[in-house]
């Protein structure tokens, strides 16, 4: 992933910009798969938990479906890929106080020496975490990130990062919870922090 170049066969493939890898897991039948050790884990920008749909979601799936008179979906183009590197060009101008650097920071630090955890987050997790926020600054039409900012993205950005002690996946405790706790105990810039 890091190297945006894909190798089949001894022979290598760079891959041109936007470059995207999107992996699933399912969390139950994992028999043929194997955790990813934490090194490639780190790798990854985000975790998201998809969930299922709510109600009125779930109902319009089968409105769409019966509409449409088959199970094949056409999905039209959004954007040009020219579009999105521009985009993401866009997200070195959203602006960062330092004080919110220090924040993100303070927050992986804190990972380090939680005593719940094996192993904490690494640099690049806080990078994730900036670049994240530095991207929902900009969904929400601002030109700078605010500490909700840090703390809407912290979970995604940092749990699938973390290892938990073992003893505490018999509690039921999970990296996410920790992400949380952190949130509350860690010292966020006051509401200056532009």
């Amino acid at each position: 992933m890091q190297e945006a170049q894909v190798t089949i066969d001894g022979e290598r493939f760079p891959l041109a910009p936007p470059f995207l890898v999107i992996a699933t897991q399912n969390p139950i039948e994992l028999e043929g798969t194997y955790p990813l050790p934490e090194a490639q884990l780190d790798r990854f920008l985000m975790r998201v938990a998809v969930g299922y749909p709510d109600l009125e979601d779930e109902v319009e799936i089968l409105a769409r479906r019966r509409l449409r008179r088959e199970d094949a979906i056409t999905a039209e183009p959004v954007t040009s890929r020219a579009e999105l590197v521009t985009m993401q060009e866009a997200m070195e101008d959203v602006h960062v106080a330092e004080v919110t650097e220090r924040y993100v920071v303070d927050l992986v630090r804190a990972t380090r020496s939680d005593h719940r955890l094996a192993l904490g987050a690494s640099p690049r997790g806080a990078l994730a975490l900036l670049k994240l926020a530095r991207a929902l600054a900009a969904l929400r039409r601002r030109d700078f990130v605010l500490p909700d900012d840090i703390k809407a993205m912290a979970v995604p950005a940092l749990a699938h990062r973390l290892i938990l002690k073992p003893e505490l996946w018999a509690a039921r405790v999970s990296a996410t919870q920790v992400v949380e706790d952190l949130l509350t105990v860690v010292a966020a810039p006051g509401p200056d922090a532009r």
